[in-house]
């Protein structure tokens, strides 16, 4: 039964909003990877991020969905709404791995996150029961301890320098940013007039 547990990447963040690059990072770890789905938790409430930055939640769900639409191995979640807040990487893996026995979790993050994981809550315990990806960010030098390397890969994903700050930023300065967002994402930000 445990052989065939479908591999699974949980990539989280408050896609606020998604964009291109997540999505060529998505698509690159599906391809290039042993990960066969990837699955975007939607995060609530980061503790790394003031409440104040965020869109409500159902926006950047709704978002994340519009961006997911036409890729069937890529699949949003909002397992972390029900969760209490703010929201912990352990905490979410646990609730996942019971609701979804038939899955095998990894952990996808960027080598930002990767120079600060021993400040997470549980770190230990993520090395220890969950494989993590890790994919390079421009100034971050990954080291991966030779005694890590069995759970923690690095993997040789394109660099792509698009931040969500960069993309909202664009709106408010009435840029056109169609080429940096999935088009229904885009139509949706010029509909509903958000981040102006």
């Amino acid at each position: 039964m445990l052989m065939n547990r479908r591999e699974t990447g949980i990539f989280s963040g408050s896609f606020n909003p998604i964009h291109m690059g997540h999505l060529m990072l998505a698509n690159y770890l599906s391809a290039f990877t042993s990960l066969q789905e990837i699955w975007f938790v939607v995060t609530p409430q980061s503790p790394l991020k003031k409440r104040e930055d965020l869109l409500p939640d159902e926006v950047r769900l709704e978002m994340v969905r519009l961006a997911l639409e036409d890729y069937s191995f890529l699949r949003v979640s909002d397992v972390e709404f029900s969760m209490p807040r703010p929201s912990y990487t352990i905490d979410t893996l646990n609730v996942l791995t019971k609701d979804h026995p038939d899955r095998k979790f990894s952990l996808i993050i960027g080598g930002d996150n990767w120079s600060v994981f021993d400040r997470w809550k549980e770190h230990k315990q993520i090395m220890e029961r969950f494989q993590i990806f890790v994919y390079p960010r421009r100034g971050e030098n990954v080291v991966i301890p030779e005694t890590m390397c069995q759970s923690v890969k690095l993997v040789n994903a394109p660099l792509v320098e698009i931040s969500s700050t960069f993309v909202r930023n664009g709106i408010r300065e009435g840029k056109d940013m169609r080429a940096f967002l999935p088009p229904k994402v885009y139509d949706y930000i010029l509909k509903n007039e958000l981040y102006r």
